[in-house]
C-alpha cells in the first residue's frame, strides 16, 4: 500500500489478494482506529505474484525489513547478539568475540545476551589455558618477531616462539571447548588439584593464581544453574500487551536455552500492535527476528498459536538446515517457562512504559518541535557540520547524522580539506558541502528511482534539515552550495552566545529564540556538541599521526613494513644514516635498489652549500 507521496505504508501477503484488499474497505466495527487511519492514506496498491506461499512469506519479510512501513507491526530496534567463536580451522586456534555467525569452519557458542559476559568468558579461557589472542599467521610467523607482553606475563603459552607444539596447543583448545560446552566439573577438579599441589610445595603465588581462576570458573558455572533436563536448543517466547488504543505497546520476551542451559534472556518492543491479536503479533516478531539472527534453535515455544505456523516452520527449517518446530506447551515445566516469559514481558512493559514515553519526548517529540519551530514538513533526518583546525593546520570537517532524534553513527563522515590552506572556515565548509552533495547526486544518478531507499549510504540519502555550526555566514555558504547544485533543502544555523552555549536557530534570515527548557533546545545542543566533538577527534588523530612520523617516511620505497624491518636491525635512525649500501641491503626485507635509495637520501649533497 502506498500513500499520495508514493511512500510504502504497509506490506502484506494473501493467497487471495482480492478478498484481502476488499476487507480493508468494509465497515468493520472494532478493527481499531489505526487500521482506519491507514486505509484513509492509501493512494494505490502495488502487487507482486509469487509461485508459492513460502516465496510470498520470504518476500514480505524482506520488503518489511527494507522499507520499514509505517503500519506494519515492527521490532523497535534491530539488536545483534554476541557469539564466542573458536577458530578450530587454524593451526593454533583463537577464541574470539563475534557479532555474526559466518559460514566458515569455526565453532560458535551462543548467542549470549550480554557482550560483557562474553568478553569476560573469553578473557577467562585465555588466562586458564594460555591461548593466544593475536592476529599473527601461525605457523608461518613463528620466530619472526619478538613475543608479545602476554607471553612475558604468562598469559599466553607463546606459540609464536615455537616452544609449544600444535598437538599440545590443540589439547588446551579442546579443554576450552569442553568448558564452553558447559562441562565445568573436570576443570574445577583440575584447578583444585593444581592449587593443592602448589600449596603443598609452598609455591604460594601459583596457588593464589589457581585459586583466583577457580573462583572465576565457579562464578561462570553458577550463572548456568537454571537448566532443562532434555538438554536441547530452544527459545521460549512470552508476550505482554497494554490496553488497546492508538498508543498501545507490546513486549516480546525470549529466554535462550542452549544445550539445556539458560544462557540469557532479552526483550523486544513491538510497534503498531493496536487492534492486533497476540498470534498475529508473534507471527510478525518470529519472521523479523529469526530472519535476521544467525542462530535458529530446533524448537520455539509459544504462549499461543500463530498465523501461518506451518509456513513459518517450513521457512525456518530452510534457513536452519534442520527441522524447526513451533510448539504451544499445555502442561508441565515447558508451560511454566512460557508463563514465566510472559510474566517477565508484563513486568518490563509496566516498568519501562513511562521511561519510553520520556525517551520518545527527547527524540521524536524534540524533532517534531524543531520542525514546527521552523515551519518545515519534517526534520526526521538532520545533518550537522563543523570545521576544526589550529591556525589553519590540518583543516578537517565533520558530518554527523541524527535520525528521529538519535545519532546514526554509521552515517557519520569526516573530511580532510584539500583545497584550502590557512584558517578559512567558510572556504572549508564550502568544500565539505560541495563534496558531500556532489557525491550524493552522483550516487543517486547511478541508482534507479525506486532503488534509492535501498541505498543506506550516508551520501545517497539527503537530509530533511541541514544544521550549520554558526550563524548567517555558515548558513549562506550552505545555501550557495545547494543553489549551485540545484537542491532545495532547509538550512539553519545553530547560534551560540558569548559563553559558547547554544542560543537559538538562524533560519530564513531571522534568529529564532528557543525555550532553554524544551526538548528541542536540548536536542539542538546535543547535535551541535556532537558535530564539534567528531571534528575535534579527527583533527586530534591527524595531529597525532603528524607527530609520530620519521625521516624514513619521506624515502621512496620505504613503507611501514620496511621501516619496521630497518628499526629491528638498527638501533636508531642515526645508525641507518651511517650505514653503507651493503649493510642496508643485508636486511632481508630491503632490496638493493631500496638500500641505494636510502643511502642516497641521507648522503645527498647540500644544495644550499656554495661550490
Amino acid at each position: 500500500m502506498r500513500d499520495e507521496r508514493d511512500a510504502i505504508i504497509y506490506v502484506g501477503k494473501a493467497v487471495n489478494l482480492h478478498n484481502r484488499v476488499r476487507s480493508y474497505f468494509r465497515k468493520i466495527v472494532g478493527r481499531g482506529p489505526q487500521i482506519d487511519q491507514m486505509v484513509s492514506q492509501i493512494a494505490r496498491f502495488e502487487y507482486i505474484v509469487t509461485d508459492s506461499e513460502l516465496e510470498a512469506l520470504i518476500l514480505e519479510n524482506n520488503l518489511i525489513k527494507e522499507h520499514r512501513p509505517k503500519y506494519n507491526t515492527m521490532l523497535k530496534d534491530d539488536k545483534t547478539y554476541p557469539y564466542i567463536k573458536v577458530t578450530v580451522d587454524e593451526a593454533y586456534p583463537r577464541i574470539l568475540f563475534s557479532r555474526r555467525m559466518y559460514k566458515d569452519r569455526a565453532r560458535y557458542f551462543g548467542p549470549f545476551s550480554s557482550a560483557q559476559s562474553v568478553r569476560s568468558t573469553i578473557d577467562l579461557l585465555n588466562r586458564l589455558y594460555g591461548l593466544r589472542d593475536c592476529s599473527r599467521r601461525l605457523p608461518a610467523d613463528i620466530g619472526r618477531e619478538r613475543p608479545c607482553l602476554n607471553y612475558h606475563m604468562e598469559r599466553c603459552c607463546g606459540p609464536c616462539t615455537g616452544e609449544i607444539s600444535q598437538e599440545e596447543y590443540r589439547g588446551r583448545v579442546d579443554k576450552a571447548l569442553e568448558f564452553l560446552s558447559g562441562h565445568y566439573d573436570p576443570i574445577i577438579r583440575d584447578l583444585e588439584q593444581k592449587m593443592n599441589e602448589a600449596s603443598a610445595a609452598m609455591e604460594f603465588e601459583k596457588a593464589i593464581r589457581y585459586r583466583d581462576q577457580l573462583s572465576d570458573v565457579r562464578q561462570v558455572a553458577q550463572k548456568q544453574k537454571m537448566s532443562d533436563n532434555i538438554g536441547e536448543n530452544r527459545d521460549i517466547l512470552g508476550i505482554a500487551l497494554t490496553q488497546d488504543g492508538p498508543d498501545a505497546d507490546g513486549v516480546v520476551q525470549i529466554f535462550f536455552l542452549r544445550d539445556g542451559r539458560l544462557i540469557g534472556r532479552e526483550h523486544f518492543y513491538m510497534t503498531h500492535v493496536a487492534g492486533r491479536e497476540r498470534g498475529e503479533i508473534l507471527s510478525e516478531f518470529i519472521k523479523q527476528f529469526y530472519g535476521g539472527t544467525p542462530f535458529i534453535p530446533a524448537e520455539i515455544m509459544l504462549p499461543c498459536q500463530v498465523e501461518d505456523a506451518e509456513l513459518i516452520e517450513q521457512w525456518l527449517t530452510s534457513l536452519r538446515g534442520g527441522k524447526v518446530k513451533l510448539r504451544v506447551p499445555q502442561k508441565g515445566q515447558k508451560e511454566k517457562l512460557v508463563e514465566l516469559a510472559g510474566d517477565n514481558a508484563a513486568l518490563i512493559l509496566e516498568k519501562d512504559r513511562e521511561r519510553l514515553k520520556r525517551e520518545e519526548g527527547r527524540t521524536i517529540g524534540a524533532v517534531r518541535e524543531i520542525a514546527e519551530l521552523l515551519s518545515i514538513p519534517s526534520a526526521d533526518r538532520m545533518e550537522a557540520y563543523d570545521i576544526s583546525n589550529i591556525s589553519g593546520f590540518a583543516n578537517v570537517g565533520s558530518m554527523v547524522v541524527y535520525e528521529k532524534g538519535k545519532p546514526k553513527r554509521s552515517d557519520y563522515r569526516k573530511f580532510r580539506i584539500k583545497s584550502v590552506s590557512g584558517p578559512n572556515d567558510y572556504a572549508c565548509m564550502r568544500e565539505v558541502l560541495t563534496r558531500r552533495f556532489t557525491h550524493g547526486i552522483r550516487e543517486q544518478r547511478e541508482l534507479e528511482n525506486d532503488e534509492i531507499d535501498e541505498a543506506f549510504g550516508s551520501f545517497t540519502r539527503f537530509p530533511d534539515l541541514l544544521m550549520m555550526d554558526g550563524g548567517r555566514g555558515q548558513v549562506n555558504i550552505a545555501l550557495d552550495v545547494l543553489r549551485d547544485l540545484g537542491l532545495d533543502i532547509p538550512v539553519c544555523g545553530m547560534v551560540k552566545d558569548d559563553h559558547h552555549r547554544t542560543r537559538g536557530l538562524y533560519f530564513n534570515n531571522v534568529e529564532i529564540p528557543i525555550d532553554r527548557g524544551s526538548e528541542a533546545f536540548k536536542l539542538i545542543t546535543r547535535v551541535q556538541d556532537e558535530a564539534h566533538r567528531f571534528a575535534i577527534e579527527y583533527h586530534r588523530s591527524l595531529r597525532g599521526k603528524a607527530q609520530t612520523t620519521s625521516r624514513l617516511d619521506e624515502i621512496p620505497g620505504v613503507g611501514p613494513a620496511r621501516k619496521k624491518a630497518l628499526m629491528r636491525s638498527f638501533k636508531s635512525v642515526e645508525e641507518i644514516m651511517q650505514a653503507d649500501v651493503e649493510t642496508l641491503a643485508a636486511v632481508p626485507e630491503i632490496p638493493r635498489a631500496t638500500a641505494e635509495e636510502i643511502y642516497h637520501y641521507f648522503h645527498k649533497p647540500d644544495e644550499t652549500a656554495e661550490g
